[in-house]
C-alpha cells in the first residue's frame, strides 16, 4: 500500500486546486484533487504535507490540520492510505505546477469539476466540519462501488 496526503488549501470561500493535465500516465489525468503526493522513505504525514505543498505550489503551509485517512482500493492499481489534510494558513509565492495547472476556485464551482465521485465525500465532510474520520473508497477501474465512513457503508 502506498502512503500519501491530500491537503484542500483554502482562502476564504476559496479551494487551491491543481487541475492534472501536465503529467504522462497520469492516473489522476484531467480531473481536479487537491494538492499532495507520495511519502518519502521515513517521511511522517506532515513533512509530507510540508514538503509536497512547497513542491507543487510554492507555498508554505503555516496552519494545517489532518481531517482523516481514505483508504483507496482499485482493481487496477496498488492501494493508497492517504492523509486527508485542510490548510488555511500559508506564505510565499505561488509558483507554476510540473503535475498540472493551479487555480483557486469557489467551493460551489469546486462541485461541477471533474473528480473522482469519492472525492465529493470527502469534500462534503471537509465542508461540514465532520470531525475526524476514516473513509474507505472501492473502486473498479473509474467507477466508485462501495464506500465506507467509519465502519458503516455509506454506498
Amino acid at each position: 500500500m502506498i502512503n500519501s496526503t491530500l491537503c484542500y488549501v483554502t482562502r476564504g470561500s476559496e479551494v487551491l486546486m491543481l487541475h492534472r493535465v501536465k503529467k504522462k500516465n497520469d492516473i489522476n489525468k484531467d480531473k481536479w484533487i487537491g494538492i499532495g503526493g507520495k511519502f518519502e522513505p521515513e517521511e511522517a504525514p506532515e513533512e509530507c504535507l510540508l514538503r509536497e505543498a512547497k513542491e507543487e505550489t510554492g507555498l508554505t503551509l503555516t496552519a494545517w490540520q489532518c481531517r482523516g485517512v481514505v483508504t483507496f482500493l482499485n482493481d487496477t492499481c496498488e492501494g493508497e492510505y492517504m492523509y486527508l489534510f485542510t490548510a488555511d494558513g500559508f506564505e510565499g509565492e505561488m509558483t507554476d505546477c510540473s503535475e498540472g495547472d493551479l487555480q483557486w476556485v469557489s467551493r460551489e464551482f469546486l462541485d461541477s469539476l471533474p473528480k473522482w465521485e469519492g472525492d465529493q465525500i470527502f469534500l462534503d465532510l471537509l465542508w461540514q466540519g465532520a470531525p475526524f474520520f476514516l473513509l474507505t473508497l472501492r473502486y473498479h477501474g473509474d467507477t466508485l462501488v462501495e464506500a465506507v465512513l467509519d465502519g458503516k457503508k455509506i454506498r
